[in-house]
């Protein structure tokens, strides 16, 4: 009777076995902050949202089309971690300097802000500031070494 047993041998001798790893490594690379697009992505939903969930849309016109403006780009920001991870990571920073601006755009953009507005953008651009960060930890760890 003939073996038909199927052994798992070691797959290093197969002929295709170099292009196979590459592609493994070309699908699976730059998604070490898979975690983190999700978090943006709905970070820049509050955000533009905001304004109508905090009940500030008469008092702070300026501050309205400000947070629509910052949770869109916010949000095409985590599209575009999750579409081309390996080249959008590089802009990782920006979503630090976006954090920053949210803290202290209630003061700039906003005429005289109540606390509910203050803390809404300083809760958001913390976030922001949070989430850049480990975006730009992890791509910088995750960049390949010369």
């Amino acid at each position: 009777m003939a073996n038909v047993s199927h052994t798992r041998g070691d797959i290093t001798t197969h002929p295709d076995a170099s292009e196979m790893r590459e592609r493994y490594d070309r699908v699976l690379g730059g998604r070490d902050v898979a975690l983190v697009d999700g978090p943006v992505f709905l970070l820049g939903l509050y955000c533009a949202v905001s304004p109508w969930v905090v009940h500030y849309t008469t008092s702070q016109p300026d501050l309205v089309i400000h947070n629509l403006i910052m949770g869109i780009a916010i949000g095409l920001l985590a599209l575009g971690f999750t579409r081309a991870p390996e080249r959008m990571y590089g802009l990782s920073w920006a979503m630090c300097a976006l954090g920053v601006w949210m803290i202290v755009s209630p003061w700039i953009v906003g005429e005289s802000p109540d606390a509910g507005v203050i803390w809404n953008n300083i809760v958001i651009g913390a976030l922001a500031v949070i989430l850049g960060l480990m975006c730009t930890i992890t791509a910088a760890r995750s960049a390949p070494r010369a």
